[in-house]
């Protein structure tokens, strides 16, 4: 990519991203984007076809700078939390407030679409990575599921108030992903409820 269009990306990624953590995208014009960016609205044009678009395409990048992370299920006896796995949802971590508002019921479709579709996407190279296969069912359909799975624990963890630290969501998706149970002495409830309540 052109430098000069590169440079432009990153400043509406940049502003996209301080704005999308300050109020909904729908209460974000073009106009505070591109002067947030400090570039002109035929720049935008150039680059992204609205907000929505640009949003997902500045979470994508944020996602691959932390450093993409393949997500290895089934791996029979291995108890250990990956560091990638933490790094991953370090990146959810720092983008909370966004991703909070663009994946709740008045958030982005095409941003909550995205982010599925790289997660089944993360998690069939696990399962590729691995070679290990125990659902029997197509690898698609044991990809979609297991990638649902962890979206779901993602969008309970950022619900959460105070937000629990990645490690502790980290841990909490190894368990769904290598079939661990709930440890009976009830320690994960020493994260606070949901929603601080």
């Amino acid at each position: 990519m052109d430098p000069r269009a590169a440079h432009t990306r990153a400043q509406l990624h940049r502003a996209v991203l301080e704005l999308a953590a300050e109020r909904e995208l729908d209460d974000i014009s073009i106009t505070q984007l591109v002067t947030r960016a400090g570039v002109n609205r035929s720049s935008f044009y150039q680059h992204f076809s609205g907000r929505e678009e640009l949003l997902a395409s500045a979470l994508e990048t944020a996602e691959e700078e932390a450093g993409r992370v393949r997500v290895a299920v089934h791996i029979p006896g291995s108890g250990q939390v990956p560091p990638a796995l933490v790094r991953f949802l370090t990146h959810f971590a720092e983008h909370a407030a966004v991703y909070r508002r663009a994946l709740g019921p008045e958030g982005s479709s095409l941003v909550a679409a995205r982010v599925r579709a790289r997660t089944v996407e993360l998690v069939r190279e696990g399962i590729e990575l691995t070679r290990v296969r125990r659902s029997g069912l197509p690898l698609d359909i044991e990809a979609a599921g297991t990638a649902g799975a962890l979206l779901g624990v993602i969008e309970a963890w950022l619900r959460r108030d105070p937000l629990p630290g990645p490690e502790t969501a980290a841990e909490w998706m190894w368990r769904i992903l290598i079939g661990a149970g709930t440890p009976e002495d009830g320690s994960d409830e020493a994260q606070g409820p949901p929603n601080g309540s």
